[in-house]
């Protein structure tokens, strides 16, 4: 019966430990969603306003 107990406790611990890591993890990708949707919209921004220079094929930096 204590064996069972035993093996009740540590897998009782060992959800607990990976119910804090999903929590950490969880958080982590909201901020990381939250700072991808807001590099979208500036990159919107930026194109909306023609901010942003294409160089085309064989068209040489302006450094040269």
């Amino acid at each position: 019966m204590s064996r069972l107990e035993e093996q009740i406790a540590h897998l009782t611990r060992a959800v607990d430990d990976m119910s804090e890591i999903v929590t950490r993890q969880e958080d982590e990708i909201v901020t990381l969603n939250r700072r991808v949707h807001m590099l979208m919209q500036r990159e919107g921004e930026r194109d909306a306003s023609g901010g942003g220079a294409v160089v085309m094929g064989d068209e040489r930096p302006p450094h040269y």
